[in-house]
């Protein structure tokens, strides 16, 4: 198949910065982009050869975009699955397939799914809606120990979706939908690893990374890669995230969020069938972005290098606190002026807080002068309205 300056059209379910980030690549490799995103404001809205706006959970909407292009893949996984199951029968190539979303979409399937494969996960339980997680509460059901993490089963994002449960009034401002309850976990870190495997089954992994997070908004503040962990430990969460990406059996990115516990064990926390916030680094850091490699593995072409040339660290870049409206980056010239920064910003023109608004990578020979800088950007830039 020639994908290059010809009639070939890869279709992108969102529109949102994954998908934009994936663009600058098939623009470098001049690919035709069909991007379907519910929001005219989107960031894809300049860097598709078409974009089209529509419901992604629409299933003619989803089918009939499916008809124009002669490959599909996704930057969201909240997406129409009929859709894309007719669309599979009908012989279009879907990348990641729609049984594969079907493991993941719903995040109490997915635990389960973790549970019959034997992978090492937390222990969890399912409910139908808040109504019965409360009831459980008061029965005192045993598999249900304050404090644990709720999770809504579906549509969560950036932290939306999930928080940590201490006292029984802590349900009362939680929504009433399918949920999960999920044992808390004594964890030295939360680490990630990004795997890519293509249509031939040629399986690439990049190193570990680990996460800071915000306190408040439960959002990834700092990637670090490497992960500042005992290669033993790099070698297992390695290991683990082989085989999750076995399992569910995906094509493309696969993005697996770990906790690395007190006790030096490696427990998959949930996954991500497409690029990854924990991968961002790779565009400045890496020998090959994990969108390119995202692009490379859904073409079935070779996949590209994930050694990291460079100790690489991304600042998430999202809204502060009590400010809405028309976007201003204060302060971005001060870390433009710092050796090894870039700044990527999404295109989203209004601010709100916690909105993931863009991030800035920093890329050093040494891990410790990256992370002090990274955290003088950390400290310099703010996003305000």
């Amino acid at each position: 198949m020639n994908y290059f300056s010809s009639d070939f059209k890869l279709g992108i379910l969102g529109g949102g910065q994954l998908g934009k980030m994936l663009l600058s690549e098939t623009r470098k490799f001049d690919i035709q982009t069909y991007v379907l995103e519910p929001s005219p404001a989107a960031p894809c809205q300049f860097g598709a050869t078409q974009f089209f706006i529509g419901d992604l959970m629409d299933f003619d909407t989803v089918y009939q975009f499916g008809k124009k292009v002669d490959l599909l893949t996704l930057e969201i996984e909240n997406v129409n699955l009929d859709a894309l199951d007719k669309l599979e029968t009908e012989g279009l190539a879907v990348y990641p397939s729609p049984k594969t979303l079907r493991l993941i979409q719903n995040k109490g399937r997915q635990k389960d799914f973790y549970v019959e494969n034997n992978i090492p996960t937390s222990t969890h339980q399912r409910f139908e809606n808040l109504q019965n997680l409360k009831s459980a509460i008061s029965n005192k059901q045993p598999k249900i120990q304050i404090p644990f993490v709720w999770k809504c089963a579906q549509f969560g994002y950036d932290g939306n979706g999930v928080k940590i449960v201490r006292t029984v009034s802590d349900l009362d401002h939680l929504p009433n939908v399918e949920c999960i309850a999920e044992q808390m976990v004594s964890f030295k870190n939360e680490l990630a690893v990004i795997v890519v495997r293509s249509v031939s089954g040629a399986v690439k992994t990049y190193p570990v990374v680990e996460m800071e997070f915000h306190p408040e908004a439960n959002q990834v503040e700092y990637v670090i890669c490497p992960a500042r962990i005992d290669d033993k430990v790099a070698k297992i969460a390695t290991e683990v995230a082989l085989e999750v990406s076995e399992a569910f059996n995906h094509i493309g990115i696969l993005a697996i969020e770990m906790f690395h516990t007190e006790n030096n064990e490696i427990l998959v926390n949930e996954v991500a069938p497409r690029p990854h916030n924990s991968g961002h680094y790779s565009i400045e850091a890496s020998y090959t972005s994990q969108f390119e490699n995202h692009l490379r593995a859904i073409l079935n072409l070779p996949l590209g290098n994930t050694a990291s040339k460079v100790a690489g660290i991304m600042v998430n870049l999202v809204g502060e606190e009590g400010f809405s409206g028309q976007v201003i980056y204060e302060n971005i010239e001060k870390i433009m002026a710092i050796d090894g920064v870039t700044p990527h910003i999404y295109g989203k023109r209004e601010t709100r807080p916690f909105r993931k608004m863009g991030h800035v990578t920093i890329v050093n020979e040494n891990m410790l002068e990256a992370r002090k800088i990274a955290e003088e950007v950390k400290n310099s830039i703010r996003v305000i309205s």
